[in-house]
């Protein structure tokens, strides 16, 4: 596995995943999962910044075109909504990927406020995509899907 953290440009060599989810007053689930992908080949794309100056409306601008940049550079994008927070930009951004032919792995804590509208939603619009109830549900979700099986065998 490759990781590569905003604001660092991906080159778009080989396949990446990009960790789309809640970041603000969220807990750092980006971690856990991308600890546990290491056996992966491809390149993680992680919106979340180690620092991030949030007063500064350059880089939030920075930020925002970075992660849609990165979005469309994805083979394969994984939504995880926590708990703590409705998560605004990443159900924008769901709607997005789901007007579209893009890959996805959505999950959801079971605790998450608008589980029921992310699961109806998908099953509208995305009838192929299940939603996840744990890390470690999309974390296999990931690894077994299509694009990323082969290089576990």
């Amino acid at each position: 596995m490759n990781y590569l953290e905003a604001p660092t440009e991906y080159d778009a060599d080989g396949r990446a995943v990009f960790l789309a989810g809640g970041i603000t007053d969220a807990e750092n689930w980006q971690s856990d999962l991308i600890e546990s992908l290491q056996g992966v080949d491809a390149t993680v794309l992680n919106p979340r910044r180690k620092e991030f100056p949030m007063n500064d409306e350059s880089a939030g601008l920075q930020q925002i075109e970075w992660e849609h940049r990165h979005l469309a550079k994805a083979d394969l994008i994984a939504f995880w909504f926590p708990p703590q927070t409705l998560c605004p930009i990443a159900l924008f951004e769901l709607g997005a990927c789901c007007a579209s032919s893009v890959p996805l792995v959505v999950g959801t804590s079971p605790e998450y406020a608008r589980r029921f509208d992310v699961v109806t939603q998908l099953r509208l619009l995305r009838p192929e995509v299940n939603v996840h109830d744990s890390l470690e549900e999309l974390q296999l979700a990931i690894m077994e899907h299509p694009l990323f099986e082969e290089s576990l065998r």
